[in-house]
């Protein structure tokens, strides 16, 4: 098991300059994130590039198999496996399942999390891909790129992603780092129209000021999608915006995991104070 070979940064120092090469393993005990295993599974960072591995099955479970994404993959990359040219300068975390069972140690959830200075390397956030996110510039020294969230289709009760939240809340109040962004996904299954509908109500009330708000590359075509359905948020973005998210401007289009990608941001001092306390305990 070979440790990552890729310039990550231990989760307690990632805003100073970039020491050699050290995978998450170098931690300190005491900034890891808190065990759930008494819950039935814990949260762990990636430390080794296996652990990243198992991240992105997990993610060609839920994208390809499941929502039937078109992914296109690095040359060479192994069968099976959701993979992309942001992956290497990301942080990953884990949710995995704990206990005597068949499925203790399998990964059951995952975020990934592009850091201020993992952009820089790289060049750029995924979701510039779909939105031109200029406005945001005053924002980027303190803001993390979130992607590629998924939960195994048998842990949809709601504890592991609350597990995988509460331990980024602790990596960006421990890293003094004060915004989140990324793309929530809506499912087209239907052609679009719930995604439309959905960005109709949502506008209405969960827009972020005009000073943040981008706009996208491939707009979802709103006006030629029925848009007026009484319809409710998924789950994992209705939790977002319990947590204080605001909408940034219109859905894009993602032809290939056929999705409708509603850019969404978040920040830690807009967190109303049941969910600081529940999360960083004040």
């Amino acid at each position: 098991m070979r440790e990552l070979p890729l310039p990550t940064l231990p989760i307690a120092d990632i805003r100073g300059h970039a020491p050699s090469r050290r995978s998450l393993h170098d931690t300190p005990p005491d900034a890891a994130p808190r065990d759930r295993s008494a819950l039935g599974f814990e949260v762990v960072w990636a430390r080794h590039e296996d652990e990243v591995r198992q991240a992105q099955r997990l993610r060609y479970l839920v994208f390809a198999e499941e929502m039937g994404a078109r992914l296109s993959v690095p040359q060479g990359s192994p069968v099976g496996h959701d993979i992309d040219m942001f992956d290497p300068f990301c942080e990953h975390l884990l949710v995995r399942a704990t206990g005597d069972g068949s499925e203790a140690g399998q990964v059951i959830g995952t975020y990934r999390v592009l850091t201020p200075a993992a952009a820089r390397r790289v060049g750029s956030l995924y979701s510039e891909t779909e939105f031109d996110l200029t406005r945001l510039r005053p924002l980027r020294e303190r803001m993390v790129e979130l992607g590629r969230s998924c939960v195994h289709p048998a842990h949809r009760s709601g504890g592991a992603i609350l597990a995988l939240w509460g331990a980024l809340a602790e990596f960006m109040d421990r890293n003094k780092l004060d915004t989140m962004i990324g793309c929530a996904s809506v499912s087209m299954r239907d052609g679009g129209h719930y995604a439309a509908s959905l960005w109709q109500r949502l506008r209405q009330t969960h827009m972020a000021a005009i000073e943040w708000q981008v706009r996208p590359r491939l707009p979802l075509p709103v006006d030629e999608l029925q848009h007026d359905l009484d319809v409710e948020a998924p789950a994992l973005i209705k939790g977002y915006l319990r947590c204080g998210a605001k909408v940034l401007g219109a859905p894009a289009w993602d032809p290939d995991f056929n999705t409708a990608d509603l850019p969404m941001l978040m920040r830690i001092a807009e967190l109303p104070s049941r969910y600081r306390r529940h999360f960083l305990g004040r």
